[in-house]
């Protein structure tokens, strides 16, 4: 650890001045930088308290959150007509619309950027996860993940015009700065597909080492793809034009969740959020080679760069926060207050081109709510497992971010009496790890109430070993 550190700070020492090089994801390398400024806009998607954040990078202050839903248990009524699971996110090639896709209300809602007002809402199929236009603008590309098709948007009207059949659980598109081809990752199947966008046809398929990809991103010069696999820890790279062949293949660490890049005037380098070391990844793009870890917090999931490369913006998803990261120092330079566990991000430079850009943004309220607890083994230091508990109001979500265990084992996340986990244990959630030995963990009930320290007895989380025989022995106790 001290020799990396030591590597980061001589780094950082050693770096060049002034502004970074042109063209920044998902635009192209020649594209002009934006600077930051008070006219840029960081957005957050936020899967438990169904909002969309609102910052302004140029002072790193929360504005307040489009409202797309309500918090449970209201949005478990039959008449209910908000949003749920409010996850995925991009934007138009001209930074006036946003299009957030709702995992469980199978929607993508249309955000005009300048007043932060709905307009419009399509319904697509089964799970939708992410959603992208088109480098000309022209369409929208839906991954309908529960499915086995990308629905393509008309961005005009948005209405589905088709649908583009690909392997069964499309995880998100990405497209080719030049626009000439979609790269469509796999969260169910071990394939990524690669779409002629012109003409809506498969040309081309990428071997995944694993069946879940959770993000894809190409590099504005236009020569490589990233893709992460979040169930295995690990990132794979491909040749973005034929024949796409596997440039590269590494070990990034569990729950490698996105992938994004800055071009600085060090060269262009892959930023990789790893949620279960609550740490970004920085790597080069010509050897590969890493030259930074940044804690940022705990468990990081989306990232984009800011209109001129100088700085990363990473969600934390059970710390309901953006973490700032300056990339001339690969650093983390501030820490924004968001809404409930941050999905996907994006940072649309020039979002709102005249006045205060405030209208329709509500205070953050009940989704500024969560506690955080951490789990690590009986009798040792450390909390590999980070706990989040999100408040709904009389219940709360957990949502347990576990590592440092066996892989593909079952286990019991339970209540317990005791601090060290003996005795009798009341059971909230089984799960199976990973072949990382890892697993996001969810469930919901009035758990704060039960681990505070009121009238009733006291109770205190704990990780046991799993089997068709009853809970085994705690593995992990609440710190």
């Amino acid at each position: 650890m001290k020799r990396l550190l030591l590597a980061t700070a001589c780094l950082g020492g050693s770096l060049l001045t002034g502004v970074a090089f042109a063209g920044q994801a998902p635009g192209a390398a020649d594209a002009p930088d934006v600077a930051v400024s008070h006219r840029d806009r960081v957005y957050a998607a936020e899967q438990f308290s169904n909002t969309v954040s609102v910052t302004d990078p140029a002072s790193n202050t929360l504005l307040g959150v489009i409202r797309l839903g309500d918090p449970q248990p209201g949005n478990l009524s039959p008449l209910y007509r908000g949003q749920v699971l409010v996850h995925g996110m991009g934007f138009s090639p001209d930074h006036r619309t946003l299009a957030v896709v709702s995992i469980g209300s199978n929607s993508v809602t249309f955000i005009d950027t300048a007043t932060n007002a709905v307009k419009h809402t399509t319904y697509v199929g089964r799970s939708p996860h992410e959603a992208f236009f088109t480098p000309d603008g022209s369409e929208v590309w839906v991954t309908v993940r529960g499915e086995d098709y990308v629905a393509v948007l008309d961005a005009q009207t948005f209405a589905e015009k088709m649908r583009i059949r690909v392997p069964a659980g499309p995880g998100m598109t990405i497209f080719s700065p030049d626009g000439a081809y979609g790269y469509v990752c796999s969260s169910f199947n071990p394939e990524t597909v690669v779409i002629a966008t012109a003409s809506h046809e498969i040309v081309g398929r990428v071997r995944q080492e694993s069946p879940f990809c959770p993000n894809i991103a190409a590099t504005p010069d236009g020569t490589q793809v990233w893709l992460t696999l979040k169930d295995v820890g690990r990132t794979m790279v491909f040749n973005a034009r034929p024949p796409f062949n596997v440039l590269r293949s590494f070990d990034t660490g569990p729950i490698t969740n996105h992938v994004n890049f800055a071009r600085t005037p060090r060269g262009t380098f892959a930023y990789l959020t790893i949620g279960g070391l609550n740490e970004v990844k920085v790597l080069r793009t010509d050897d590969f080679s890493t030259i930074a870890t940044i804690p940022v917090g705990k468990l990081p999931h989306g990232l984009w760069p800011s209109g001129d490369g100088s700085r990363i913006y990473v969600g934390l998803e059970n710390a309901d926060a953006l973490a700032v990261i300056d990339t001339m120092t690969n650093t983390v330079v501030g820490n924004v207050p968001i809404g409930q566990a941050p999905q996907a991000l994006t940072y649309v430079a020039n979002a709102v081109p005249e006045g205060d850009g405030r209208a329709n943004l509500q205070p953050l309220g009940l989704a500024g709510q969560a506690a955080q607890l951490g789990l690590g083994a009986p009798g040792r230091t450390g909390t590999p497992t980070n706990v989040s508990l999100f408040d709904q109001g009389l219940t709360q979500v957990l949502q347990a971010s576990v590592t440092g265990l066996e892989p593909r084992t079952g286990y019991l996340l339970a209540l317990s009496s005791r601090r060290d986990g003996s005795g009798a244990l009341e059971p909230l959630a089984t799960f199976m790890t990973n072949p990382a030995g890892a697993a996001i963990v969810n469930t919901v009930g009035p758990i704060r109430q039960l681990l505070g320290s009121g009238e009733a007895p006291r109770r205190y989380l704990v990780v046991a070993a799993g089997g068709t025989g009853g809970p085994g022995a705690p593995v992990q106790v609440q710190q």
